[in-house]
């Protein structure tokens, strides 16, 4: 496999809990960034909560800056792009969540989440800036048994598919171990033969 001469500006990582997605985008913002813009969508709403926060807040170097917002992102972000080189958001998953919960509409929330995501990666292309989103594949397990849950999986699926089109690279993490998916998936849209235009 070839290894690119730079490293890639847009970076989506996922997989499962656990899976080491956010261990391993705090070491690529160490390697490639000098000032990095840690974006946190968490809200802490009970004790485990917090604890998983001040356990993240732990392992992040003491220079990066941390910004915590879990809705409006995109313009949260805007202010801070021409001081920083990498911005690392962690998570997708609980931005998605925060917004569903906001607009406790499905389609609204899906309508917003997207044009976030959107304007995010063009403001940080157009500064020059590395972006890495951590976000969860959570289209693997059971189906939700209630609405609201399988609202949830459907809008967090269809922005991860965003995210990865505009992506320079897709790590997905499985124990720890990233594989990187859109090589592999280029090799295998040739290999079956469709053109450009058909693929997602």
């Amino acid at each position: 496999m070839a290894v690119p001469s730079e490293h890639p500006r847009v970076v989506l990582l996922l997989g499962g809990a656990r899976a080491g997605k956010s261990q391993l985008a705090e070491k690529l913002a160490r390697q490639w960034g000098r000032r990095v813009l840690y974006v946190a969508t968490a809200q802490p709403g009970d004790e485990e909560m917090r604890q998983r926060v001040e356990m993240h807040r732990a392992r992040r170097p003491a220079h990066w800056r941390t910004l915590e917002e879990p809705l409006n992102v995109a313009d949260a972000v805007a202010p801070h792009l021409s001081s920083v080189d990498t911005v690392l958001l962690d998570c997708m998953t609980l931005w998605a969540s925060n917004i569903l919960l906001a607009e406790e509409n499905a389609a609204r929330a899906e309508k917003r989440l997207m044009g976030e995501i959107e304007r995010l990666v063009e403001r940080c292309r157009q500064g020059n800036v590395t972006l890495l989103v951590v976000s969860n594949e959570v289209g693997q397990g059971v189906v939700p048994a209630y609405p609201l849950g399988r609202q949830f999986r459907d809008v967090l699926g269809r922005a991860n598919q965003l995210l990865a089109r505009n992506a320079d690279a897709v790590l997905y993490c499985i124990a720890g171990i990233p594989i990187e998916l859109k090589m592999l998936g280029r090799q295998t849209w040739e290999w079956l033969g469709l053109p450009p235009a058909d693929r997602p």
